[in-house]
């Protein structure tokens, strides 16, 4: 039988016969569980009623946290010219085209998201089988394929948020880091539930969001009240 730590099993402890929690206090108990030697992150997962292997059931999209994420984002620009010129203006941290190309050819990701003007997109497609997996090429759909990049850098560092539900139709992310003080975990919390539940595909049928939870890093998780977290009867 596996051996906890004394953080590990007073946080099982505190979590233990707790299920259900309105949004304030499922973010009490995270915040008071997350304990570790660094700032964890407080993580979202959502069980959404839906396949995402049909084309009309994939549920994808972004949301600007209003208190932001807590997290250093770094990002990837793909442009030439006055374009580039605007990226880096804007704060991105690699600006490139060809050479960017090759870097990622080469095995180095240093990036947590990849923007691209329209034109850069023939030369992107070739990064598919390396960028796809990661969750990180470039779609219209979610803003990173655009010829404002100044608003797409600017918004990627302010705290934007990209979703894409999983093959079982989980999604996940991080809305802020346990040291954010409780209201702000908890306008982060709806405002992402609020943005997958107005991202339902045409294709879902029953029960949309089936199930939210949250937890920290290296915290156990705690399962919302859905009307609390949706704020639907």
């Amino acid at each position: 039988m596996a051996k906890f730590g004394k953080r590990t099993t007073a946080a099982k402890a505190a979590f233990e016969g707790k299920s259900y929690l309105s949004v304030e206090d499922a973010v009490k108990l995270v915040k008071a569980s997350a304990t570790a030697k660094f700032d964890e992150t407080v993580e979202i997962a959502m069980n959404l009623g839906v396949d995402p292997r049909h084309a009309d059931q994939m549920v994808r999209g972004v949301v600007s946290l209003p208190n932001g994420t807590g997290k250093t984002v770094r990002v990837a620009v793909f442009a030439r010219g006055p374009k580039a010129d605007e990226a880096t203006a804007a704060g991105a941290d690699i600006v490139g085209a060809e050479d960017l190309m090759e870097t990622i050819q080469s095995g180095k990701i240093e990036f947590d998201r990849c923007i691209a003007t329209p034109d850069m997109m023939p030369l992107v497609g070739r990064l598919g089988k390396i960028l796809g997996p990661r969750n990180l090429m470039p779609n219209p759909k979610v803003g990173t394929v655009t010829m404002d990049v100044k608003a797409a850098v600017e918004a990627a560092k302010g705290g934007e948020v990209q979703f894409k539900a999983e093959k079982a139709g989980v999604i996940h992310a991080g809305v802020g880091k346990a040291s954010f003080d409780e209201k702000k975990l908890i306008e982060n919390v709806r405002a992402f539930v609020d943005a997958v539940a107005k991202a339902k595909p045409a294709g879902a049928k029953g029960t949309y969001v089936k199930k939210v939870s949250l937890s920290s890093t290296m915290g156990p998780g705690i399962s919302l009240d859905l009307t609390s977290a949706t704020g639907n009867a």
